[in-house]
This record gives structure tokens, C-alpha cells and sequence, in this order.
């Protein structure tokens, strides 16, 4: 059997994929693959994902330059969430959000004055309209 049979694909053919800095151990984003992006980032040991809005494949960096480095690619108890275990390059320190952050995770849950609100907790490393020309 195809190593990508056995993965549970959802109606749409897409599986999750989380994206995990090696050197740090931090959560960096979350995004879908569909089986051609799979594939390629096998092959070529680059984070390659699907886009749900532009409806093609996303080379992760392609316009940023903070491309990620695969190391590992594992597959979770349930056949249906991928894990990237990468090397986040083109900025130090790494920026892996589109916001220009490290994380796409920076908003925490906070309670202030009986009420939960989410507070960003990383910084901006770079502005992003310098990111995204």
C-alpha cells in the first residue's frame, strides 16, 4: 500500500498539518495538505502546503523567503493529522506567521476585569508590508 493511503483524508482531500520548530520545540503554524503537497514535501524536504483560499499548492516562503526545512514528517495515532518537525529560515529570529511574528499562535487567552480576552504575546519581528511586496 502507498504510504499515502493510509492517511484519512477529509471530504475536501486536504489532511491538517502542524508545523513545529525543531531547535525549539514551538508550534510555528497550522495549514492543510492535500496529497500532491504531501508528496512534495517528502521529496524535497521543504514545507509545502495546500492554500484553501487561492486554491492551489503553497510552497511555505515562496513569497516571504521563510521557507521551512523538513526534518521529520510524522503522522498521529488516528491516520489524520500531520506533524513537520522543520527549520525555520529567512529571518533570526524565525518568523513562520504572516503577521511577521515567530508563531501564528500569539494570541493568549487572558482574563482582565472578570472577561476573557485574547492579548498578543509575541511581537512583530518585521512589518509584514515588508514581507509581502
Amino acid at each position: 500500500m502507498n504510504w499515502l493511503d493510509t492517511i484519512k483524508w477529509d471530504a475536501q482531500g486536504l489532511v491538517p498539518a502542524i508545523a513545529q520548530e525543531k531547535s525549539t520545540g514551538d508550534v510555528l503554524m497550522f495549514a492543510y495538505m492535500n496529497r500532491e503537497a504531501l508528496q512534495k514535501t517528502a521529496e524535497l524536504k521543504r514545507a509545502v502546503y495546500f492554500s484553501r483560499s487561492r486554491g492551489k499548492l503553497w510552497y511555505k516562503g515562496e513569497e516571504s523567503g521563510h521557507v521551512q526545512a523538513v526534518h521529520d514528517i510524522r503522522l498521529d495515532c488516528d491516520g489524520d493529522v500531520i506533524l513537520l518537525t522543520v527549520t525555520q529560515a529567512g529571518h533570526d529570529p524565525s518568523i513562520a506567521c504572516h503577521t511577521g511574528r515567530h508563531s501564528c499562535f500569539f494570541n493568549q487567552l487572558q482574563e482582565s476585569n472578570g472577561q476573557n480576552q485574547w492579548i498578543s504575546v509575541e511581537p512583530i519581528l518585521k512589518n509584514p508590508d515588508s514581507i509581502y511586496k
